[in-house]
């Protein structure tokens, strides 16, 4: 079994950047500028920011399932951020650095297991989640501060959820 760490589609948030910073505040977003490194994680490229490079934090809805399990949260998006194209069991270095927490669902939505783990372990952790028929997809967060990182699909599945 396989999987394939999935980025956000950049689309949604092109636009929001030509806004002035009172527009975004009316919308509940805020524009910042990467000032350490490792600090400001891309939710679209699965990248962090270099140091000067601008991003928006923005609410977004993240697993938007028909449960109980629909979240949202903040996330960071770059500027001009390109979607991340991963190959299959590759977990880019923007979850490897951190702790993780990996929530796995079903077709329908409905959280099947969940765990913590080191981001150095997510490969081996995603392919134990997966090794389960019931497992459709797998959300992967930021352990400490609990915000959405990236969503992990069944490779075979990536086609129709993608």
């Amino acid at each position: 079994m396989t999987f394939r760490i999935v980025g956000l589609a950049p689309e949604p948030f092109a636009s929001l950047f030509a806004l002035e910073d009172h527009e975004l505040a009316a919308r509940g977003i805020a524009r910042r500028v990467a000032d350490l490194p490792h600090a400001f994680p891309c939710r679209v490229s699965l990248e962090d920011a270099a140091p000067g490079e601008e991003l928006l934090l923005l609410p977004f809805t993240h697993h938007e399932v028909a449960t109980p399990y629909r979240a949202s949260g903040p996330i960071y998006v770059r500027r001009n951020a390109a979607r991340a194209q991963l190959r299959d069991d590759v977990v880019p270095d923007q979850l490897r650095r951190r702790l993780v927490s990996v929530r796995a669902y079903d077709r329908d939505g409905w959280m099947i297991e969940a765990s913590v783990v080191d981001g150095k372990e997510l490969d081996a952790e995603l392919l134990r989640c997966f090794a389960r028929e019931e497992i459709a997809y797998a959300q992967i967060h930021n352990a400490r501060p609990g915000c959405f990182a990236a969503t992990a699909l069944r490779s075979s599945a990536r086609s129709s959820t993608d």
